[in-house]
């Protein structure tokens, strides 16, 4: 070895020296704020612990809290809902999400201003939604059956009806959601190759052929990513169901969030509470991973 390549190696250790001490500071700030809440949720869920009760003893119980969640029907409820607001959430708000990226994907000014409009849902705190179309939707006063009138539509208590409060939830959500969906496909819509498009269209192939043979694979591996985060996130709604329903009526629009929210500061049982957070953050994260795996086998079929 000569001393060109000894050189070149010391400046490559220097590099990723200087480059770990770079991400040291981050990394202390997420063990302290990220790490030891998630060690301490694990330790505190093998403990039967009710906060409430004076001079209360954390009394070890090994994997109790884990196979109670078992036997708890209300658990198996909130899991069931949260399933069905995350895959009609978010199935919606792709497909719809996708239309309006292509709608919206000109270079005019008017898609500019279009856009820009499209915006305001997404950047709306989810408190403020939330009570916002809870007075909307209200059954005597809102403003929603007071429109609906004038098309013959009878009056509905939309929030205080177990067959209608689902729906009206995951009509909220998507409208809030449908323009983060919009924005993201619509970059990765304006980085396809145009000459493989342009191509295409000599060739006399219809625009039909076009999305489903060209654009479509070429942008799947983002919208697998887009899927993932959705999918994830449509499963900590929490703001938005606790302003307007805060899981009822009765549990019909309990979300898994909602159920661990109430478990710990309503019946302030916080083993059973740890063990709950750490089965959601356990499974969200088998979620991911396999939604990587996914993406990961659709890319190297593209390419």
């Amino acid at each position: 070895m000569n001393g060109t390549e000894i050189r070149k190696g010391n400046r490559g250790r220097g590099e990723r020296l200087w480059s770990w001490l770079f991400l040291l500071p981050t990394i202390l700030f997420l063990g302290f704020t990220a790490l030891l809440p998630l060690l301490y949720s694990l330790y505190l869920s093998l403990f039967q612990y009710k906060i409430n009760l004076p001079n209360a003893v954390p009394k070890f119980i090994g994997i109790g809290n884990y196979l109670r969640m078992l036997q708890d029907k209300n658990l198996g409820v909130s899991v069931g809902n949260t399933v069905l607001f995350a895959v009609v959430s978010v199935s919606l708000e792709l497909v719809l999400g996708l239309l309006a990226a292509m709608m919206l994907c000109g270079t005019n000014r008017i898609y500019r201003i279009f856009t820009s409009l499209l915006l305001i849902p997404m950047i709306m705190a989810p408190v403020a939604i939330g009570t916002l179309f809870r007075m909307m939707l209200d059954g005597s006063t809102g403003i929603i059956n007071y429109l609906l009138h004038f098309v013959g539509v009878p009056q509905m208590n939309w929030l205080s009806n177990p067959k209608t409060a689902m729906p009206a939830v995951i009509f909220v959500n998507v409208w809030q959601l449908i323009p983060w969906v919009c924005i993201i496909t619509m970059a990765g819509l304006k980085s396809l190759p145009q000459d493989a498009l342009e191509a295409a269209r000599v060739d006399g192939a219809k625009n039909r052929h076009i999305f489903f043979q060209i654009v479509l694979p070429m942008i799947s591996p983002l919208l697998i990513i887009v899927l993932m985060l959705r999918f994830v996130d449509a499963f900590k709604v929490f703001d938005t169901i606790y302003t307007m329903t805060n899981g009822g009526p009765g549990n019909a629009t309990e979300m898994l969030p909602n159920y661990i929210y109430k478990q710990g500061l309503k019946f302030f049982d916080a083993g059973y509470t740890a063990a709950l957070a750490m089965a959601f953050v356990f499974s969200m994260t088998i979620v991911s991973f396999l939604f990587l795996r996914w993406r990961k086998a659709v890319e190297e079929r593209v390419l």
